[in-house]
């Protein structure tokens, strides 16, 4: 059964690698139906190619290809260096496949036949996990220590909630791009729809006044009308719509 349609997400470059052409499909289908650009291919050999290409952001892998094996596409990206985060998907159950794949530098395992919400929510767990990491920022006068949880301006410590935290880490980690509204009550949050409500944009407002030097002129966070948010710590004018991805 169809779900509502989502609002759109940041999108992130999804490759499947699968030979069966309706699974292919069906992967494809509800990646693109989550906000996700997809690229499909049916064999190792191209999925290579697709890499070397890039941007990939994950990597969906059956076992059981023709020509190069699952299991060796995976062995030859950690050797070769890359450090695209891979979840492998197949009906091959045994203990001991789950343990090479891994132990080759899988991030996660699914077999088949699989519940797509949970699917869904592995792929989002992987990315999270793999998404770049920022310690500390700069905006303006203040200086906000993502590890040690503290931020100050002039040697006075600004209080910023958990929440606070976790919403401004989640916008520096893609400063300079629009992170919609729907990502951030999904992974900030964690509601896994998007319900009816104005919490983003009041943590925002309440960030704002704690971190600009004019909440209602901010040089920092800024609204993309009806999309969402962007950070842009050198205190830039405020993204156009077009720019969105």
């Amino acid at each position: 059964m169809k779900r509502s349609l989502p609002e759109p997400v940041t999108p992130r470059e999804v490759l499947v690698v699968e030979d069966e052409p309706q699974m292919r499909a069906l992967l494809t289908d509800n990646l693109e139906f989550e906000g996700y650009h997809v690229t499909a291919v049916d064999s190792a050999e191209a999925a290579v190619a697709e890499v070397a290409r890039g941007p990939v952001s994950l990597v969906l892998l059956d076992l059981m290809l023709p020509g190069m094996s699952g299991f060796a596409f995976c062995e030859r990206l950690r050797t070769e260096g890359a450090r695209v985060p891979i979840i492998i998907l197949t009906a091959r159950t045994h203990e001991q496949d789950r343990i090479r794949g891994l132990d080759l530098g899988a991030d996660d395992y699914v077999s088949k036949p699989f519940d797509l919400e949970e699917f869904l929510a592995r792929v989002r767990a992987v990315l999270r996990r793999a998404r770049p990491v920022v310690e500390r920022i700069a905006l303006g006068g203040v200086t906000v220590d993502f590890r040690a949880r503290h931020a100050t301006e002039g040697g006075r410590t600004i209080h910023l909630t958990h929440r606070e935290f976790e919403l401004l880490a989640y916008l520096a980690e893609r400063q300079e791009r629009v992170v919609r509204r729907a990502e951030l009550l999904r992974e900030v949050w964690g509601y896994p729809d998007t319900p009816s409500t104005r919490s983003v944009d009041h943590a925002i407002a309440r960030l704002r006044k704690k971190i600009e030097p004019d909440a209602h002129h901010p040089r920092f966070i800024h609204t993309v009308h009806g999309d969402g948010y962007c950070l842009t710590p050198a205190g830039a004018p405020e993204p156009i719509p077009d720019a969105i991805g």
